[in-house]
């Protein structure tokens, strides 16, 4: 009988995770390459956000916000799709070893700026190249993972992989806050907090070079060494046979419909948070600045941890179609009533309400994506699930930073965010025609 066969095992699925990891001993090595990149880079953006958005030797309004955030990933939207076909054409063992070594020199870097007081721009550029390689390591781990785990397994590993990876992204931004709060908010407690964050890329790197070569793929068929003229021909093409093969499975196409429409929505929340942080307040239920949005973040990951209990119990039990429509409709009736107050404690409840709804339709979309995706064009569809991630987030932060109050404190835009959800919800009904 197959793991996910026992009845009694069905609502375990961290119990799931270790009988796996004990069946398959390379599932616990790439369980270690992902946790590690996760909290670095929890490490080390919320060391960032210390350094830019908190950080009273530098000061910051709602547009500067939407451009540092702009700097940190719409690049790597851009060029993230394209990073998605050397993933189905490189040996990604390889390619899991050398960006973790990028990442980390990168990461150094960037502390190094801070140490010595350098201006926004070579510290937002150096943290634009970080977060890029980072993205493409767990795009990476995300194409790998059928490698190391028959189909059967797939819904309850990567939904336990995911959440728990979100918790781990949350322990480093954690430690991160925690650092800063000893060494203080300046650009020193907040350039020695990124320096430890790359750590954790060294021990990505060393777990990633324990595979044996080709042993996370992509087929035979597909890898090879891709140079010149088509290496070109190959990266320009990422984009455009993603999208071709995310239409070609509807399910899948509903996902991203929903991963869209959430990030967009996560986008303004971001900032309405941020600001309210920011801005003083008497009666507040939050700490102020960093420390406040750090609680905010782990109240979100404390939502994401619920939902990989609940998504591998769902998806058998009504369909994907449906746990990504249950997970809108939850999310348009907490946007419209709790965010909408713009208090803190509503904030607070809502990101948790958020961090569970989101994370159930992302968990969702993985699943589709490795279950219907062949494998020579599953790496383009996870880094173009990356670029709706990044693209949607970011377009939504710099609308909402032009109409934004100072304090955050805008009910008219909490509004606008449920009413993408309801779009949403309509996108999803006019695709599952097909």
């Amino acid at each position: 009988m197959g793991l996910t066969d026992d009845p009694d095992d069905a609502g375990r699925p961290h119990r799931r995770l270790r009988a796996t990891i004990r069946a398959t001993p390379d599932l616990g090595r790439l369980v270690t390459v992902r946790f590690a990149s996760q909290f670095g880079d929890g490490m080390f953006q919320a060391a960032l956000g210390g350094a830019i958005l908190f950080n009273p030797e530098r000061h910051t309004d709602p547009l500067a916000i939407a451009a540092g955030f702009a700097v940190l990933l719409l690049p790597y939207s851009v060029i993230g799709p394209f990073a998605g076909a050397l993933l189905d054409r490189w040996d990604r063992r390889a390619v899991l070893q050398w960006a973790n070594l990028l990442r980390g020199s990168l990461i150094l870097a960037a502390a190094l700026c801070l140490l010595s007081g350098a201006p926004n721009a070579p510290v937002l550029l150096l943290a634009l190249a970080a977060v890029g390689v980072s993205r493409f390591v767990l795009a990476g781990v995300s194409a790998s993972l059928p490698h190391v785990v028959r189909e059967s397994w797939l819904v309850s590993t990567n939904s336990v992989l995911a959440t728990v990876g979100s918790g781990v992204s949350a322990a480093g931004a954690g430690t991160a806050v925690a650092v800063i709060g000893v060494l203080g908010t300046g650009d020193r407690g907040s350039g020695i907090a990124v320096a430890v964050a790359a750590l954790a890329s060294a021990v990505g790197a060393a777990a990633a070079a324990g595979f044996a070569p080709h042993r996370l793929g992509p087929g035979a068929d597909a890898a090879g060494t891709v140079a010149g003229t088509a290496a070109v021909r190959a990266v320009a093409a990422g984009l455009r046979v993603g999208a071709t093969a995310v239409w070609r499975a509807p399910g899948v196409t509903t996902a991203m419909i929903g991963i869209g429409a959430h990030r967009i929505v996560f986008g303004i929340d971001t900032l309405i948070m941020v600001l309210v942080l920011r801005a003083p307040d008497t009666e507040a239920a939050l700490p102020a600045g960093l420390a406040g949005f750090g609680v905010a973040v782990g109240a979100t990951a404390g939502g994401m941890l619920l939902a990989a209990v609940a998504t591998p119990l769902l998806i058998p039990w009504i369909g994907r179609t449906r746990t990504v429509v249950l997970g809108l409709s939850t999310a348009l009736v907490v946007q419209a009533t709790l965010i909408a107050t713009l208090t803190q404690g509503s904030l607070l409840v809502g990101a948790f309400l958020l961090g569970l709804a989101g994370q159930t339709v992302k968990l969702t979309g993985d699943a589709a994506m490795q279950i219907d995706i062949d494998d020579t064009r599953r790496g383009q569809v996870f880094a173009l699930q990356d670029t709706v991630f990044n693209v949607a987030f970011l377009a939504a932060l710099a609308a909402a930073a032009t109409v934004v109050a100072p304090d955050g404190r805008t009910p008219a835009l909490a509004v606008a965010g449920a009413g993408v959800y309801a779009l949403g919800l309509a996108a999803v009904a006019l695709n599952a025609r097909r």
